[in-house]
């Protein structure tokens, strides 16, 4: 039984700092894995840079929530979930060599997927995304900012029917997104022209769709501006940095369906999963050629560079740990 571990610890704004940490207990009804790796979230990117409300150092392997990997051990209530299996897991200290969940937040992998990484969480929230999204063959469906989530919706939405239109300012995730199936693209420049642009696809009907992914204010804005009356305009961008403003006179004239698709009760999380898994082995979902950037336990502050700076040909970017199975 292993005592201690490594594992990554945010000790001020933008320093990690790898160290040997006490391996939790396993509790009865609780697994624990061997981490094959854990994606690095984009909505850790404020933590990770500082933030006022923030308080340092974090808990070690904080706030690793995308991992993923093979079980060492089981509590003793756990009788569905075998030593060796392969899972992801829903967690929150996954920047390490092992994590522990509770066993009602893991889910199997199956065997098919065994060659891909799986960072389940960002998966099964653009399943459940999706769901609330209504995508109906025949609709236009606008994606306001690529990046991994929106690249995506994009996947599904035009294996769906829909006819989906990609809003970014970043050249390469649009050219990615033409291989995904989407009909059209805008490349946005913020020049108080680019909802005129997007609505010009549309006949200047607007979109029956418009799936916010940005997470910020004029991202929110250019989605507001692009939807057509009575559509949906799904928030799924994480607006976590203070209030924002919406045009409410523009929301009620067109008499918008706001659905704002964020999850937080874990059996939605662990649903979503499962059903990207079958999308996975189904085809409709290929999220593999968009994890283009790993980085080791040692340089995952590189990683978060990455994420803010995001180069030429970069989507997303992984934790990968060495495995001795």
């Amino acid at each position: 039984m292993h005592q201690s571990q490594h594992a990554a610890t945010l000790i001020r704004p933008m320093t990690t700092r790898v160290s040997e940490v006490r391996m939790p207990e396993l509790g009865e009804s609780e697994v624990r894995v061997m981490l094959e790796g854990c994606g690095i979230c984009a909505s850790s990117l404020p933590v990770w840079e500082g933030r006022a409300w923030f308080k340092y150092p974090l808990e070690a392997g904080s706030p690793g929530h995308e991992g993923w990997g093979i079980v060492a051990a089981v509590g003793s209530a756990v009788k569905d979930i075998d030593v060796g299996q392969r899972v992801a897991l829903m967690s929150g200290h996954a920047y390490a060599e092992y994590d522990i969940a509770s066993r009602d937040c893991v889910v199997p992998l199956p065997e098919e997927l065994d060659d891909e990484p799986f960072p389940g969480e960002p998966f099964g929230c653009v399943m459940n995304i999706f769901e609330r999204s209504d995508v109906q063959s025949g609709h236009t469906v606008a994606v306001v900012g690529g990046g991994f989530i929106g690249l995506m919706l994009t996947q599904l939405a035009a294996d769906a029917g829909a006819h989906v239109v990609v809003l970014s300012h970043r050249e390469s995730v649009l050219q990615l997104a033409l291989t995904m199936e989407a009909e059209d693209i805008v490349a946005t420049k913020d020049d108080g022209h680019d909802a005129q642009r997007a609505m010009q696809l549309t006949s200047g009907r607007g979109f029956d769709r418009v799936i916010e992914v940005s997470g910020v204010q004029a991202g929110l804005d250019l989605a507001s501006d692009i939807a057509a009356e009575r559509a949906r305009l799904i928030i799924a961008g994480y607006h976590q940095d203070g209030p924002r403003h919406v045009n409410m006179q523009q929301w009620n004239w067109r008499g918008l369906d706001v659905i704002n698709a964020h999850e937080r009760s874990m059996d939605r999380y662990v649903a979503g999963v499962q059903k990207a898994i079958q999308a996975a082995l189904e085809g409709r979902l290929d999220p593999f050629p968009l994890l283009t950037h790993t980085v080791s336990l040692n340089s995952l502050d590189h990683g978060f560079k990455l994420m803010r700076e995001r180069p030429e040909g970069f989507v997303k970017a992984l934790l990968l740990n060495e495995v001795d199975l």
